[in-house]
């Protein structure tokens, strides 16, 4: 982020909205608007915003994964390896 050109006041936004829609599809890099000094809200291309949402999935998949080992909840190497091995066997 380059706090010159990624940071602008809300008046900016009203008035150069095709422009700043133009420059973060372009380069792929968020806009934080302000308000009042304060920051408000974030500007996202697409790409960017499916990305950032894929890796809190991902993210959150392996936090769940940590707590059900902790809890117990998880299988061994082998055994899953024995199982797989069984399958596989029961199709042939």
């Amino acid at each position: 982020m380059i706090l010159k050109q990624d940071i602008r006041p809300i008046t900016y936004l009203k008035s150069n909205a095709a422009g700043v829609l133009d420059y973060i599809n372009d380069t792929h890099r968020s806009i934080v608007i302000t308000q009042n000094g304060e920051a408000k809200g974030v500007l996202l291309d697409p790409e960017t915003y499916d990305k950032t949402q894929q890796a809190f999935a991902l993210l959150k998949i392996v936090s769940q994964s940590e707590k059900e080992i902790k809890s117990g909840l998880g299988t061994t190497q082998k055994a899953v390896f024995k199982n797989l091995q069984k399958k596989l066997n029961a199709k042939t």
